[in-house]
């Protein structure tokens, strides 16, 4: 029991998961294959060493350390054999249910045609093999779940010598994810993916379709009506498409992952992405017809080495985005080749991504301490480097981040042709903005003013290095951020903030961490960019470096020339501020700041992996004595919570165990959602339970003007503590004959790791007709049918069916595993939007949970008075009559016309 006690005091947990549904140029030679494995042969085969992606992508082979992600397994270990065939699907979730840490799921030769994804829940120490990327090709073109490849809350994963092809969404997928090797795989999406061109890859013809060359980027958008782009209206290499997954290998909130000699093709957004990650590695790689070619995003620690990017939309991204989890710091850029990549930008509107220009090298955006050394940035039609900030774009609403880029360092690279074919802008678009859709004109923006400065319409161009030449100033007066509780948060070895969005959003972005007690900036640390100009390479074929001052003097010039966008660059140096300066001289650090330069950053050396380290693993005599220990009437099994039970009973959630619709213990209080997920004309119990004295942290996008929050985003739900327990029960309800059937009740439990990381669990449980509910990781399925009107809409509602289906432990991630949730199966529903209404139950049984004290009140209001919320409006004005709080946003019942409070059908 002492050992129980104390895995109870540090938060560790073992994880199981289940689906908690709560609301709304040159071709990559191939690797050296596996041999094929024999059937019923456990022992894993050790892959043989893969080729690099190109010689030219690794003209340097890597030195830097992996991560031991590939540890002999343990005695007793399993080997999954899957082979192509009509039961490869059932054989491979069947697989993925009963791996235990130190087990291989094996893919022989050939091409699968899947129809669920390979979903990895709460594990260690896990193994999925095919036998070289050129010859095991998983289709998951027809499958039900959204990603190919989905690993969460894992602790010691390889993937390797496979293909994944054609995933609803992202190819590999990896969430909370530590010490993850990535090696000798390919994500890639037919050619005009969900397309009139759609050239399906197939098990006829996938080694052929799978080699895919950049000689020439389609540089024109189908999509646009006007176009003067040079260049290709198709690629005679690929077709992309906006259809196609966003990511293609995606590691985010995850740590120590190493991603080696693979490749990515054709997602609308990035090839080979890392996101909101601590220590990456990405190296030998390759990615084309992408968006991005390379992204690392809020990675604390990052280095790309011995890549090629070529015929993506842009080769490279270092930067930070707003309102995530934490920011980044400290990436290397090295030996790598941006080429040709001039792709024009595929992506969905909406996002950064969308407004990233047609031939970019590397851009980096709002990310501290860069090195770019030993590179080759050729043949771009806007800049090898664009450094820039979000003052360029329009700034941002997260005062937690700093928005400027700084103490980037650039040497020993190599320049050649980039910025002679700057994109068309779509005038008319501009105009009608005024100027303000920045972004997208981005090129023609920058060649109006390198123009100008040139004092040459013939030097209408871009550049090798391109800055947007914005500056910070010191903004006086405000003050260190602080948590909830009014405490300092931490800050780095600078006196930087380590902020994120688990902080409450301040008024003003700190930043006196850059200057000193005479108000003057730190340099060379917290300038702009080093660039070591005599030891970089510069082809004369284009402007070396410009600043083109961000968007001075647009407004004036159009004012000046009344609209005539196309007549500016003919007019230069009319504006007084408008023009392009070309000073190498800012960027010269050791000139400027008596001698000084930017010191080399030391390359990320990833922590090795040892088994056995990861989430506490009970054994059934533990899980026995926490799940059989007697509590007090009215209160919950708490200590138990770490535990998964063999019965729902076991936690002790409800005043009558066989009844999930009675008064919960503990505190817990029912909700209703405004909009919620539709499951097969179900009713739903929700309640939530919050440990005692810690409440969840009040989070909401704006509620109007009158409003001063800032989103922290759109899928951000309450912020809950560890040991929050939400239960769902779905049950049907026959009005006739008077009765309500009990199905299934589904928990999400947050939960902490030994490493203080914390991730939510879900566990499913199905009602048996003894009253008890049983445990079921594998899921199952129930015959139920319905008679029962709906309170919202007064439509009355009958059926029945015999495949109502209870989802396994593995299936939370077509719903639950969302970008910007944390990890694990995390809530969905539970947002000020979605709650701000009066409770009432969802069903007409006569349940002690309708007789709650919350019912007829807003809920907001009750949880921010009873303890359950903090950070609350200190007036959530809510009407007395419609229970609504007109200082929280709110979500319309989707199936109540005019509930929004504009009439029907109206615009």
């Amino acid at each position: 029991m002492r050992r129980i006690r104390h895995w109870l005091l540090i938060g560790a947990s073992i994880s199981l998961s289940a689906c908690f549904d709560s609301s709304d140029s040159s071709t990559v030679n191939p690797g050296n294959p596996t041999p094929a494995p024999t059937p019923g042969v456990t022992a894993s085969p050790s892959p043989q060493p893969s080729a690099s992606p190109s010689p030219s992508a690794s003209p340097n082979p890597s030195a830097s350390p992996s991560p031991s992600a590939s540890p002999t397994p343990p005695a007793g270990a399993k080997t999954f054999i899957i082979e192509p065939g009509e039961d490869a699907t059932s054989k491979m979730l069947t697989a993925i249910v009963q791996a235990r840490p130190g087990d291989t799921i094996e893919f022989t030769c050939g091409f699968f045609d899947l129809a669920a994804s390979i979903q990895i829940i709460g594990t260690e120490n896990i193994t999925i093999r095919g036998c070289g990327r050129e010859q095991t090709v998983l289709s998951f073109r027809n499958s039900i779940n959204e990603q190919g490849i989905l690993s969460t809350n894992v602790r010691g994963l390889t993937v390797e010598d496979l293909s994944i092809i054609d995933s609803q969404g992202n190819g590999i997928e990896l969430r909370g994810t530590k010490f993850a090797t990535l090696r000798n795989v390919r994500t890639m999406w037919s050619s005009g993916y969900g397309t009139a061109d759609d050239d399906p890859i197939t098990a006829d013809n996938y080694a052929e379709k799978m080699q895919v060359a950049c000689t020439l980027p389609s540089r024109e958008d189908p999509r646009r009506t006007i176009s003067g782009d040079v260049g290709a209206p198709t690629s005679p290499d690929y077709t992309v498409s906006s259809e196609s997954g966003r990511y293609g290998i995606y590691p985010v909130k995850s740590e120590n992952v190493l991603i080696d000699n693979s490749e990515s093709i054709g997602a609308s957004d990035a090839g080979i992405y890392v996101g909101q990650t601590k220590k990456a590695i990405i190296r030998n790689s390759r990615t084309a017809f992408n968006v991005f070619g390379f992204e690392i995003e809020n990675v604390q620690d990052g280095m790309y080495e011995d890549n090629l990017a070529e015929c993506n939309t842009a080769g490279f991204l270092v930067y930070d985005l707003d309102n995530l989890t934490h920011h980044g710091k400290r990436t290397i850029v090295r030996r790598n080749i941006a080429k040709n990549n001039n792709t024009y930008n595929f992506a969905e509107p909406g996002s950064i991504v969308a407004s990233v220009p047609r031939g970019s090298g590397f851009i980096t955006l709002a990310y501290d301490h860069i090195d770019i050394y030993d590179n080759q940035f050729i043949d771009h039609d806007t800049a090898g480097i664009i450094l820039t900030s979000y003052e360029l774009v329009g700034g941002n609403n997260d005062r937690r981040m700093d928005g400027y880029s700084e103490g980037v360092h650039i040497y020993n690279n190599e320049f050649a042709n980039n910025g002679n074919n700057l994109q068309t802008p779509d005038f008319d678009r501009l105009i009608a903005t005024q100027g303000g859709d920045v972004a997208s004109v981005l090129p023609m923006l920058v060649g109006m003013k390198i123009a100008a400065g040139k004092q040459d319409p013939s030097q209408y161009r871009g550049a090798h290095i391109l800055w947007d030449g914005l500056i910070d100033e010191l903004r006086k007066g405000c003050p260190y951020p602080v948590d909830k509780d009014g405490n300092r948060i931490p800050d780095d070895d600078y006196g930087k903030p380590e902020s994120g969005n688990q902080y409450p959003n301040p008024d003003c972005t700190y930043n006196a961490y850059k200057f000193d007690e005479n108000e003057k900036r730190i340099v060379p640390r917290w300038w702009f960019a080093c660039v070591d100009w005599a030891d970089n390479t510069f082809a004369e074929d284009s402007v070396p470096y410009a600043n083109f001052h961000g968007t001075d003097g647009l407004n004036s010039t159009l004012a000046l020339l009344g609209g005539d966008l196309a007549a500016i660059a003919a007019v230069p140096g009319e504006v007084p501020e408008f023009p392009a300066t070309f000073e190498q001289g800012e960027h010269d650090c050791p000139a400027r700041f008596d001698g000084q330069n930017l010191p080399p950053l030391t390359p990320v050396v990833l922590d090795e992996y040892v088994p056995g380290t990861g989430a506490v693993q009970l054994t059934p005599e533990e899980v026995a004595e926490l799940c059989g220990a007697t509590v007090p009437a009215g209160e919950i099994n708490r200590e138990a919570l770490i535990a998964n039970c063999p019965t729902l009973q076991d936690y002790q959630l409800f005043s009558n165990p066989a009844d999930p619709r009675s008064a919960p213990n503990g505190g817990g209080v029912p909700f209703v959602l405004n909009t919620k997920l539709f499951s097969d004309y179900s009713v739903k119990y929700r309640v939530a339970y919050l440990p005692p004295g810690e409440p969840a942290l009040y989070r909401a996008i704006s509620a109007g003007p009158s409003d001063t929050r800032s989103p922290d985003g759109v899928d951000d739900t309450m912020k809950f503590p560890v040991g929050t327990v939400i239960a769902k029960t779905f049950a049907f309800r026959d009005e006739v004959e008077h009765s309500e059937r009990l199905i299934e009740t589904r928990l999400l439990i947050k939960r902490q790791n030994a490493d203080t990381s914390v991730y939510w669990d879900g566990l499913p449980y199905i009602w048996q007709e003894d009253g008890t509910a049983t445990l079921a990781l594998e899921g199952g399925t129930a015959s139920v049918s319905w008679k029962f009107t709906d309170p919202d809409d007064n439509q009355h509602y009958a059926g029945a069916t015999d495949s109502y289906t209870i989802p396994h432990r593995n299936q939370c991630g077509s719903c639950h595993f969302n970008l910007n949730l944390e990890t694990g199966s995390a809530p969905i529903g539970p947002k000020a939007r979605n709650l701000n209404r009066p409770y009432f139950s969802e069903s007409s049984w006569d349940s002690e949970q309708a007789q709650h004290a919350v019912r007829g009140v807003n809920q907001l209001a009750y949880w921010c008075a009873n303890g359950l919320l903090s950070g609350c409006p200190d007036d959530l004005q809510v009407d007395a009559t419609s229970q609504i709080a007109a200082a929280a946003p709110r979500n319309p019942k989707f199936n109540v016309p005019g509930d929004s409070g504009h009439p029907m059908n109206s615009a």
